[in-house]
């Protein structure tokens, strides 16, 4: 008997539709990014970010592996999926504060489906929201001790919507709102997988948030008729 298309599963940290092909890929860098700026926790006049890392803690512009692998790269569908609305997951990602970063770096959600922010510190975050699309609206919250929760979502697809802390100028994390449930961000060594596309032809779009900035990402069309794969290679301007 065949499986409707809108019967789903939960999968790590995304939605897997059970008919449906899946794309794979891995996105490049080409170029040699400048170094990444060391953050200076330790002078913070807040000790608690210092004393959260053993180690030296630098930006995450460019994250490459041995191979050219760009990890924190959003790849989505951007051209329209043929159904008319996939309704909001009821699971919750949750973007949290951890060791004074956010963490993760980059990730996804879809309109209207609630995430979770969290304070992992012991110490003041703000979490500022800077939306520029849609119905989406720009929100400062204070979040003042560890463990703090608080949800949130947005009404209109925006790629990328931009978080950072006031208080710790270092902080930032950006957040892909789509429309539909096939999207994913690169792992450390650049791979990636959307799970579950229907059969169709389709615009992709890698976006990354250092490269791109305001711009659109390197976009591609390919033809879904089963698992397919699809490479991206970013060049550094």
């Amino acid at each position: 008997m065949k499986i409707p298309l809108l019967t789903v599963l939960a999968l790590g940290g995304s939605l897997q539709f059970v008919c449906g092909a899946d794309i794979s890929g891995k996105v490049i860098l080409k170029g040699t990014p400048k170094p990444e700026i060391l953050i200076d926790m330790a002078s913070s006049f807040d000790k608690t970010c210092g004393a959260a890392h053993s180690e030296p803690v630098t930006t995450r512009h460019y994250l490459v592996s041995k191979d050219g692998g760009l990890a924190d790269v959003f790849v989505y569908l951007k051209s329209s999926v043929n159904q008319t609305s996939f309704p909001a997951p009821a699971e919750e990602p949750s973007l949290d504060q951890a060791g004074c970063l956010f963490e993760p770096y980059v990730m996804g959600v879809m309109v209207n489906q609630k995430f979770k922010i969290r304070n992992s510190d012991p110490t003041l975050h703000n979490v500022h929201a800077q939306p520029t699309r849609g119905e989406n609206k720009e929100f400062n919250l204070g979040q003042v001790s560890k463990g703090q929760l608080s949800r949130r979502s947005s009404p209109s697809p925006e790629i990328m919507v931009r978080f950072k802390c006031d208080v710790h100028p270092w902080m930032f994390a950006y957040v892909g709102v789509v429309e539909h449930p096939f999207f994913a961000v690169t792992d450390k060594d650049g791979n990636f997988k959307i799970f579950g596309v229907p059969n169709g032809k389709y615009t992709i779009e890698a976006y990354h948030p250092k490269t791109h900035g305001a711009n659109p990402g390197a976009a591609q069309e390919t033809t879904v008729n089963g698992d397919t794969k699809v490479d991206f290679t970013i060049e550094l301007k």
